[in-house]
């Protein structure tokens, strides 16, 4: 299985950089639309119309936006967990109590991120979720997602299949980023939903 990972991390990295390419092109309007439909697209999911807690994440950047779609589960009354990066690239996590409630982390030489003020919950509070939202830069026409290369999500969706956990796994996506192929390795796991601004499509 190891060749299989060593082929896939250089495409891997390569398809990282076309796809931040192409966000970095767009303008804050086309982010702040692309936000808005998505919040609208997220909540047609029957997942997150019953999800008591859902595990979900901050945009920065050209990231697809989540804000908006965090603040309607929020007033709902979906506990929402949002995760604060560990030196080791692991993820904590703490309650989404509306915008009032992230701090701006700047994480040495990599990208400031929004992380939750207030209590810590653990790694392992994330097992609690219904529903997780996973960042990525694309997914393909198996579910299978590409990450941006720091491992966070590797480790929660481990932490999830050792709990026996199976909460509703969704990647938050332009329209563009829905391709035929991703590489994967060994330790990836398929998503079962993509959610862009214009469709919900999910996976088997």
């Amino acid at each position: 299985m190891s060749h299989i990972g060593r082929a896939a991390e250089p495409d891997k990295r390569m398809l990282r950089r076309e796809f931040l390419a192409v966000r970095n092109r767009l303008t804050a309007d086309d982010v702040r639309e692309a936000a808005a439909a998505l919040a609208g697209r997220a909540l047609e999911l029957p997942e997150l119309a019953h999800a008591r807690t859902v595990a979900a994440y901050v945009s920065v950047g050209s990231e697809p936006g989540t804000l908006a779609l965090l603040d309607v589960l929020h007033a709902r009354g979906v506990r929402v967990l949002l995760p604060a990066l560990l030196a080791d690239n692991d993820l904590d996590w703490g309650a989404y109590d509306g915008e009032g409630s992230l701090a701006r982390v700047q994480h040495g030489g990599k990208m400031a991120l929004f992380e939750p003020l207030g209590e810590r919950l653990g790694p392992d509070a994330v097992t609690g979720a219904d529903v997780v939202l996973l960042p990525g830069l694309a997914v393909d026409a198996r579910g299978m997602r590409l990450g941006r290369g720091g491992g966070s999500y590797d480790r929660v969706l481990a932490r999830l299949e050792r709990a026996d956990a199976h909460p509703a796994l969704v990647v938050l996506l332009y329209d563009s980023e829905v391709v035929g192929h991703v590489p994967e390795e060994a330790h990836d796991r398929p998503v079962q939903a993509v959610v862009t601004p214009s469709a919900v499509r999910r996976f088997t």
